[in-house]
């Protein structure tokens, strides 16, 4: 009876173990090299692992800090963070990169994870999916990813990363348009015309490549009428007509 109660004690402590162990497990012994280590990681992280792939690649970078693959080590955490939304965290060490490494080859693609990020920073996961307009939100963090696109294509021209640039720049823009006219707009209803008025020569000045132009130069006309400012109002008028052949809107 004693010996099989050993047997069965030690069949059940085995399986307890069994079952505790990660599916994802990285060897830290001794005899393990810093290529064997980060290959492991970057095995988790192209499985999309991303969280199981921080805390190995945190591992790995603790104990190598300033071995030959610290920086794809860093590289490499500042997407699993962007990916796992953790923002904060990759902003974090993509402003730690740049300030360390300004020469790196890679900064590009840094400049261009910083934008991605910033974007994320803004982003609402429930009004995207329901499609709702946010331009009416703030857009520090947008107006931020703009700056990191435009660092990038100024400073490294040649890029892979330039053309998506490019293309998230125009997408920026026109959502800043958005948001300017929304404000525009919430000064004309309530009566603050002055105010209006300025936010529609903003977008004409500063988005004068947009569609929402257009409605940026209404706000002007009816602005200026409102105060009485005819000059400007038929000045204003002429531009929107000149531009836009078909508005009617007055």
């Amino acid at each position: 009876m004693k010996a099989n109660f050993i047997l069965i004690s030690l069949l059940a402590l085995t399986l307890t173990a069994c079952a505790g162990k990660p599916k994802e497990e990285l060897d830290t012994s001794n005899t393990q090299t810093a290529q064997t280590m980060y290959q492991q990681a970057k095995d988790v992280l192209d499985k999309g692992l991303y969280n199981r792939a921080i805390e190995l690649l945190t591992i790995v970078e603790g104990r190598y800090p300033f071995g030959p693959l610290a920086r794809q080590v860093q590289l490499d955490l500042i997407y699993a963070y962007y990916q796992a939304g953790d923002i904060t965290k990759a902003l974090a060490g993509i402003d730690r990169f740049i300030r360390l490494n300004p020469n790196h080859p890679e900064l590009d693609y840094v400049y261009y994870m910083r934008g991605l990020s910033n974007l994320k920073a803004d982003e609402n996961a429930l009004h995207n999916m329901l499609g709702i307009d946010r331009a009416d939100r703030d857009l520090a963090s947008t107006r931020q990813a703009f700056d990191d696109f435009k660092t990038l294509v100024s400073s490294f021209p040649q890029s892979k990363y330039a053309p998506e640039a490019k293309k998230r720049m125009l997408s920026i823009k026109d959502t800043l348009a958005r948001h300017e006219l929304i404000i525009a707009d919430y000064y004309l209803r309530r009566g603050a015309f002055l105010a209006a008025a300025n936010r529609g020569k903003y977008i004409v000045e500063f988005y004068r490549d947009s569609p929402l132009v257009e409605q940026a130069l209404e706000v002007m006309v009816e602005s200026y009428d409102k105060l009485g400012l005819t000059k400007l109002k038929e000045d204003t008028y002429q531009v929107l007509k000149l531009n836009f052949p078909q508005n009617n809107k007055f």
